[in-house]
């Protein structure tokens, strides 16, 4: 959008336009790319705080670094909107999650600007890291800078590259974007003196001879010796003394919104042709340079549509509670007959619900960080102990902990339970984001119980289960938004284990589903009946331990056998052809059609267009049923 509240702004095309900018014009560019990022969220939604913290950052990168020949690596991706804007995408930036529009990440596929796609954290230094060695091994000499957030800092894969880069050469730029460390001294004008100075390149160089005087002149201990002495000198001063252990040539802290503070530095390491990596430390403030955000607990981190002027955000028509309010308020309930029940996020407290558990027991309630691993290592730990963990992580994030569930819980059969949110597509974050593949990941893994909720009230239901389990992993899945609305009871009731329901009787036609598609397939069934075509509808309730009972009356009394899911291939329909094949139930003409995500990723779009596009909505059920008997005309009713 061109309007003369954005006069520098509307001249930049490509960060190039930029390159020859004053810091009184980067100013005003700042201010101007903040002004369109605030109007443009409002309109679309989406993550506002970490954008407006980065702005400053953004502009000066830009504008001291050769992009896209230098490669910026953004962490996590939802800070990376004022970037987009610079980069050639101001004119769709109003299309942001909206279904064919830009991605609220960075995308590889979507700009040239963007070298790395992004959306899960703690990845930023070991693909920067990746990078800086094949321009190496290439004779490259571009820069290669990533910035990574002091939250993405909290997980153990950002370490383990730091670790890597710190032993090899390889020149790296590494900027952390501090908004909320406490190893951050304060940021002022000796600050940023030392920065600079520490920075520079006759600085840089003098302490490079020094070093190499020293081995040439003292004894290795000695020389080494005084190595260390100048790094903990430096590292008293400054706080750097962690990334310099690392093997990171550490600078900072240096205002991350004080332009004139922060292009030297940032000159200064361009222009430094020393080898290895080196961090700059920014001290930035989220939600800056817009009041609402500013004053919020959050931050505006992920807000829906706004007014720009008061900060209001849009709240939608009231509904019924969410998945992820029901099970935190079945989890309390649970929690409150039983003591040992323990409940650990992963960053992410008011995503899980976890923070209305907090609230009610301060003292049970665990939030590690981004560190999904740990979370699970951590959780198996309680349960060696006699504790009841229950591990709320979005599906698409456990799979960061795979080799945890499997080696630390699986293997030794620890009660650890997991509360998996976010399963099947979710809307406007997209592929990175949909929980697509747990049932096939867990499903796999012997003795796990493997549970998802169809409604609100069956989830209830399967929170009390998992807290009754006391002898194997169990897991349930459920998805995000708002439930059906269903009269629901004070507490869960235990169910039985491996034991699905009927819900309609039917003949020919048998639809058996896992999950949250049991409303479309209830609906297919009415569609069907109108059909002259009577369908039993059954909720499976456990992948594992499979229903066999009911997986064979299915399929013995029924011509059509459809099974359906919110996951990939290799998921329930998977675990009940098994079945099925071994039973022998396949030899006498039973048509059985599994019902899954298609083999793609899909992209980010209202949930119901993506569900379409998946094929898993009520149409797509009938369609298939009356493929199956022969019968393709959709128009014909009986």
């Amino acid at each position: 959008m061109i309007s003369n509240r954005t006069p520098l702004l509307d001249k930049v095309r490509t960060p190039a336009d930029i390159r020859q900018f004053d810091i009184d014009q980067l100013k005003q560019l700042a201010d101007e790319v903040r002004r369109e990022m605030i109007d443009a969220v409002s309109v679309t939604g989406g993550h506002l705080g970490a954008g407006l913290g980065v702005v400053e950052l953004t502009v000066a990168v830009h504008h001291v670094f050769a992009t896209p020949d230098d490669k910026l690596i953004w962490d996590v991706g939802h800070q990376a909107y004022p970037h987009k804007i610079l980069t050639g995408r101001r004119d769709r930036i109003r299309t942001l999650r909206q279904g064919g529009g830009l991605s609220g990440f960075t995308r590889r596929s979507e700009s040239e600007y963007d070298p790395f796609g992004a959306a899960h954290s703690s990845t930023s230094i070991s693909a920067g890291l990746g990078m800086a060695v094949a321009r190496d091994l290439k004779h490259g000499k571009n820069n290669v800078i990533c910035v990574i957030g002091d939250g993405a800092m909290s997980a153990g894969m950002a370490y383990e590259a730091m670790n890597n880069a710190g032993s090899m050469d390889s020149r790296l730029i590494v900027i952390l974007n501090d908004n909320d460390m406490s190893i951050a001294p304060p940021v002022g004008a000796m600050s940023a003196y030392l920065s600079r100075l520490l920075s520079s390149r006759s600085y840089m160089g003098l302490r490079q001879l020094a070093k190499q005087l020293g081995h040439k002149i003292l004894p290795k201990g000695l020389a080494t010796a005084a190595e260390k002495a100048e790094e903990y000198a430096r590292g008293m001063v400054t706080g750097g003394t962690l990334f310099e252990e690392l093997g990171f040539y550490y600078v900072g802290p240096v205002d991350g919104h004080n332009l004139e503070h922060l292009v030297p530095v940032l000159k200064n390491i361009r222009d430094n042709d020393e080898s290895g990596p080196v961090l700059i430390h920014a001290v930035t403030q989220k939600g800056k340079g817009y009041g609402p955000a500013e004053a919020a607990d959050d931050k505006y981190h992920g807000v829906s549509k706004f007014d720009v002027v008061t900060g209001a955000q849009a709240k939608p028509k009231a509904g019924p509670p969410s998945y992820t309010r029901v099970f935190a308020q079945s989890l309390i309930a649970e929690a409150e007959r039983d003591d040992k029940i323990v409940a650990i996020t992963a960053a992410m407290p008011s995503g899980t619900g976890l923070d209305l558990f907090a609230q009610r027991f301060p003292d049970r309630c665990f939030d590690v960080g981004i560190a999904e691993q740990h979370a699970v290592t951590f959780a198996a730990g309680l349960a060696c102990e006699g504790f009841k963990p229950f591990t709320a992580i979005y599906s698409t994030f456990l799979q960061r902990a795979f080799d945890q569930v499997v080696h630390d819980v699986a293997i030794q059969k620890l009660p650890v339970r997991f509360a998996i949110d976010r399963a099947g597509l979710v809307g406007a974050d997209g592929a990175t984001h949909a929980g697509s593949f747990d049932i096939a990941y867990l499903g796999c893994l012997p003795d796990m119980v493997l549970m998802a909720a169809s409604d609100e009230a069956e989830l209830m239901h399967m929170v009390a289960t998992a807290a009754a389990l006391d002898d194997r992993p169990s897991a349930f899945r459920y998805p995000r938004g708002e439930g059906l609305g269903l009269t629901l009871p004070g507490r869960g009731s235990i169910l039985p284990l491996g034991k699905g329901r009927v819900l309609r009787e039917g003949s020919s036609i048998a639809i058996l589903s896992f999950g949250a598609r049991l409303a479309e397939a209830l609906k297919a069934a009415d569609d069907l009946a109108a059909r002259g075509l009577t369908a039993t509808v059954a909720d499976a309730r456990f992948c594992k331990p499979l229903d066999t009972d009911l997986v064979r009356q299915l399929a013995r009394h029924h011509e059509v056998l459809i099974t359906i899911e919110e996951g990939s291939v290799g998921g329930f329909g998977s675990h009940v052809l098994q079945f099925l094949s071994h039973d022998g139930l396949l030899d006498h003409g039973l048509k059985i059609r599994p019902m899954v995500l298609p083999d793609i990723f899909i992209d980010h779009d209202a949930p119901a267009k993506q569900y379409d596009l998946a094929g898993l909505n009520a149409p797509q059920i009938v369609a298939m049923a009356l493929s199956a008997l022969g019968r393709s005309d959709l128009s014909v009713r009986a």
